[in-house]
Parts: structure tokens; sequence; C-alpha cells
């Protein structure tokens, strides 16, 4: 089943928010907007809004995570749902219960909706294939393939720094392109919004395969490629999913293609530094730039609230119109 179809309604609204490839600059659009209103809950006393109480979301992370899963659950608890974190190294599938008959034992729970990560590219396809039409499936990362909340909450952190224009922005995307799920949502996330011109900056290794039929501009040299670009997005090297010695040694990555404040002076002045995180600092980044002046790292963990609340909340048909009442 096609992506998009999977993943939208029959009114054309989100249904499961599985991949960015396939979707519309509306259904970004109205994430990044959703996710805008949201972003003042963090100055109430109470950081709480009413517009998921009844409903109970569960966690499903079959896969090691921090950051991804804490802020899901700090935004499914500020939209005042009932969460449950399964333990999946507990579970009965460890027990040789199947994936699709603890899906089914949750759903008799009455949870409304599964945030899923996983270490095989599809998984979340398949459960929101399998799930109960009262069910949402929400993706926080599988295999290689997507993670599309942090390519949203990407996008969301570049609006807020740089206007709702994004075909006046040159961005590099620098780094593990390969094996990165979060470059892939990148990728697809800002070319929908109409980049200006998107840069990927990497050695040879770490270039996929035709990766310029996705419109981006392939640079190996890391001085070219940063030169007078709004936005650099550095990536995570993903030493897990390589296969082989696909680079010399961190120390001569670093030389080659970890940011300085001597490399990134190339960049425009005010240009601003992503990081998806975990950091390797000395390795990807050096410290001076990842907590210096240019630096919104910390500020993409913020962001992510907000916007794992704006999916939750759409795919789960709420409107914010009572974001103003405290629950």
């Amino acid at each position: 089943m096609p992506t998009d179809k999977l993943q939208l309604d029959a009114q054309g609204n989100l249904r499961h928010f599985l991949s960015l490839e396939g979707l519309n600059r509306r259904i970004l659009t109205e994430v990044l907007d959703v996710a805008e209103s949201f972003i003042s809950v963090d100055a109430q006393n109470v950081k709480k809004v009413p517009l998921l109480r009844g409903k109970t979301i569960a966690n499903l992370f079959f896969e090691p995570s921090t950051r991804t899963r804490t802020t899901f659950e700090l935004a499914a608890k500020r939209l005042s749902a009932d969460v449950l974190n399964i333990n999946i190294q507990t579970s009965a599938t460890t027990k040789g219960e199947s994936l699709l008959d603890m899906l089914r034992n949750l759903e008799a729970m009455h949870c409304d909706l599964f945030v899923v990560r996983h270490a095989d590219s599809g998984a979340a396809h398949f459960i929101a294939s399998h799930v109960a039409p009262h069910v949402a499936v929400v993706n926080a990362g599988d295999g290689r393939h997507a993670h599309p909340t942090q390519g949203m909450l990407d996008m969301f952190t570049i609006r807020r720094h740089k206007g709702a224009d994004f075909g006046a922005l040159r961005v590099a995307l620098v780094g593990d392109v390969m094996h990165s799920r979060v470059a892939r949502s990148q990728i697809h996330a800002l070319n929908i919004l109409g980049v200006g011109e998107l840069r990927v900056i990497a050695p040879k290794t770490l270039v996929p395969p035709a990766v310029d039929a996705l419109g981006v501009h392939v640079y190996h040299d890391m001085a070219q490629g940063l030169r007078d670009v709004d936005v650099v997005i550095m990536l995570r090297l993903q030493r897990e999913r390589m296969q082989g010695a696909l680079i010399p040694s961190g120390n001569e990555y670093f030389q080659l293609y970890g940011l300085t404040e001597e490399k990134l002076a190339l960049a425009k002045p005010d240009a601003i530094v992503m990081h998806p995180g975990p950091i390797n600092r000395g390795i990807e980044i050096d410290s001076e730039v990842a907590d210096g002046g240019h630096s919104v790292i910390l500020e993409q963990v913020s962001n992510g609230i907000a916007v794992r609340m704006a999916v939750m909340s759409m795919c789960l048909g709420r409107q914010p119109e009572t974001i103003g009442e405290v629950a």
C-alpha cells in the first residue's frame, strides 16, 4: 500500500505518521503550525492541556532510546493522555508471543495510539497495516528508513529561526547520510517544503547511491559545501548500522568532516548549527561549535515535545481549540 494512502484518511487528514515521503506541503505546514500553538504550554504553571484526556498512548520501543522516548512520553502527558511504556526486554514477546498478538492485547486494553521504534525498516508500516481502525501509529524511527518526527522538529527549529520561506534557504547535511534515517526524513521534508538548495557533504563511502535523484547537490569537500549556507545539519556517525570500515578513523573523519569554528566561518554569518543527537564531540562536531552561539541543538530537543504533541493530536483527530485551558 502506498505510504500516503496508509497515512491519510479519506478526508486527507493524518491517520498514521509513518514517513514524510508521500505527504504534501499542507500536512507538513499544519504539523508546524499546530506545534507552534503548543510552544506556549511550556510557559504555563501547569504544563498540560486537556486535548487527549481519556486517550491511552503506548510507547513500544524495540530499540534503545533516551531523547525520543522521553520527549514522546512528555508530549503525551502534556496532552493529558495516559501513557504506557512497554519494556520490550521483559515483555511476552521475549517468551515467544508474536508482535501481532501483543498488539491485539494492547488494543484489548483500549490503547488509542502506538509510538513505535524498531531496528527493522518498515516495522511501523507493518504495525499500522494490522492495527484496529481506531488505533493510530506514529513511527519513532525504523531501521535506516525514516524518523519523521525528528525530521519535523528539525523543520520547526529552522522555521523558528529562518522564517517560513524555505525557498530562500541553502541547507547542508553533513556526515553519514548512507545509514541515517534522520537524513532521509530531513531530505524529504526540505524538498516538500521547497528548500532553495539542499547540499549533502560526506565522504563517498557514506553517500547512498543515486542520492542526487532526491534533489540534493553532493559535495565531498567540506569547505566547498559549507560556503554561504544558512543551515548546517550535522549527522551522527551510525556505527551500529555500518558494515565494514567505511571511515579510516574518528580522528581523520573529524579533520575532514568535523565541524569547527574555522569551517563554520565559511557559512553565512547568521547560520544555525543543528544535530539530531546524540553528539559525538570531537568526531562530528567540536565542543566550541556545539555549545556556541550558532548552535540550536538544545532547542531541537525542546521543540521535539511540541512537534510530537502536534503529531499525536492530529493522528487522533483532535484540534487545539482548547489549548488555553489547563488540564
